[in-house]
Parts: C-alpha cells; sequence; structure tokens
C-alpha cells in the first residue's frame, strides 16, 4: 500500500511539473552557457571619452564569426565622426571591440548581419520560430540602457502574450507613416511580450530558458513605427522579430 501511495505521489509531482516550470529552472544554467554569445553593438573611437559607444545588443551565430542584430543600430557611416568604426564589443573597453562590417541588411524586418574580426565566439543556435505559441515562456538577455548600468548582460523573462501582425489598417491616412506602409505591403507577425525591454536591448536574443535556441530578436522600434504610430505617447509593450527572418537574412548572405 505504501509503495503504491508513493508511486502515487510520484506521478503527481512529475505532471505538475510543466515544461514552463522545468524550462525555469534550467534557465540559470542556460544564461550561464550563452552570455559568451551577448554581445554590444556600436562603435569606437579612440579620442572620445569613453572611446566605446553602446548602442545596441547583438549574439553570435553561425561559425562564431558573424552578429546578428537590429538594423535600425547600426550607425551608418555617413553618420561616424572621422576615425570612428563599428563595432562588436565584448566588453566596455576598447580593448574588447571588434571591428565589424556590414555583410547584408534586411530592411523590412529591421535586422543586420555582421561580421567581426578575430578569432570566433561561441554561437548561439536558431531554433524553428514558427513553432512558438502564445503562453510559452521565453528570456532575453542583453544590455538595457546602454552601459550607463555597467557592461554587464541582463536577463529577462516572461510569456510570449501574442502572436500578432507588425503593422493593422489605420482609420484614418492621418496615421500612416512611410514605415507603416511598407509593413502592410509586406505583412509578417511578431511576438508581444510579458516582459520589459529597454533601449539597449534592441537586438537581444529571444531564447528558450532550456535549450538556449534563439526564437527571436527584441525590437521595439520596427513596430512603434508602424502598430502603435497612432499613439501620441507609444507603449512599453516589448515585441521581437521571429527567428525565422534571421535564418533567411543568413541564407541571402550565404551564411551558414
Amino acid at each position: 500500500m505504501a509503495v503504491k501511495l508513493v508511486a502515487c505521489l510520484c506521478t503527481l509531482l512529475s505532471a505538475a511539473l510543466t515544461p514552463l516550470t522545468v524550462a525555469a529552472s534550467d534557465l540559470p544554467s542556460t544564461i550561464q552557457r550563452i552570455k559568451p554569445s551577448i554581445v554590444g553593438i556600436g562603435t569606437v573611437l579612440l579620442t572620445r571619452r569613453p572611446p566605446v559607444g553602446l548602442r545596441a545588443t547583438g549574439f553570435v551565430v553561425a561559425d562564431g564569426r558573424y552578429v546578428i542584430t537590429n538594423a535600425h543600430s547600426i550607425v551608418p557611416k555617413s553618420r561616424r565622426k572621422r576615425a570612428e568604426y563599428l563595432a562588436v564589443l565584448t566588453n566596455a573597453h576598447s580593448s574588447g571591440a571588434r571591428r565589424a562590417t556590414v555583410i547584408k541588411v534586411d530592411e523590412v524586418h529591421d535586422l543586420a548581419l555582421l561580421q567581426i574580426e578575430g578569432s570566433p565566439l561561441p554561437s548561439l543556435k536558431i531554433a524553428n520560430s514558427e513553432r512558438v505559441r502564445e503562453g510559452e515562456l521565453y528570456a532575453f538577455t542583453g544590455f538595457p540602457i546602454g552601459i550607463v548600468l555597467g557592461f554587464f548582460p541582463v536577463t529577462h523573462r516572461g510569456i510570449v502574450s501574442a502572436v500578432t501582425p507588425i503593422a493593422i489598417p489605420q482609420i484614418s491616412s492621418r496615421s500612416l507613416s512611410t514605415a507603416m506602409v511598407k509593413r502592410l505591403r509586406n505583412p509578417y507577425k511578431v511576438f508581444q511580450l510579458d516582459a520589459t525591454a529597454y533601449p539597449g536591448n534592441s537586438g537581444s536574443p529571444l531564447y528558450d530558458p532550456g535549450t538556449g535556441a534563439v526564437v527571436g530578436i527584441i525590437n521595439s522600434v520596427a513596430v512603434k513605427e508602424s502598430k502603435e504610430n497612432i499613439l501620441s505617447k507609444p507603449s512599453g509593450i516589448t515585441y521581437a522579430i521571429p527567428a525565422i527572418h534571421a535564418l533567411a537574412l543568413m541564407r541571402a548572405a550565404g551564411v551558414k
């Protein structure tokens, strides 16, 4: 009788450990594993103080010499000062800056693929984002508010609260912007998250807490220019671009 009771309790306990619970328990180990793949995106100008300017987050992919980030986070060459160069940052000092080259840009999905100099870094795997479902728990790691809080990767987590269109038709043409018109012509879905992201989080990977596989890229700018364009004060809702578009960008650039 006692053996049957113990077996029954074990079965109930196993049933109580839902995938979300298991994933949450694995998150600390996953964070430690992926942190070496989380990088800063910015510029370096040695005559500036500080010489490093951090604008956003990115993550390493493929053979360790490529980085995915948001396209809007890249400072165009025309806007850089003389001797200022685009860099992928592994620490807050110029010694941790890798010169970066823009390989390909996907303006529709606001994504950019960079190639970095030097030895390869640990890379992250990109998962099939088409399998993401509302209610699933995910995490993202990046550099909120730049380096104001120090060059330390910060992790947030939350569920996918909705899979929603990037842009929706407007009641009045006055609410239409150029960005919105482009996205209405090429509509796609984004992940709306029950989590808080900050400006420096742009480009952070949204990943499975258990495996670290990337399913999305944090991005609020693209959505606020389209879906929330009608709002005088855009919301603080966090969104992510499905990782399937990052895979397409890599394929288009011939990167595996």
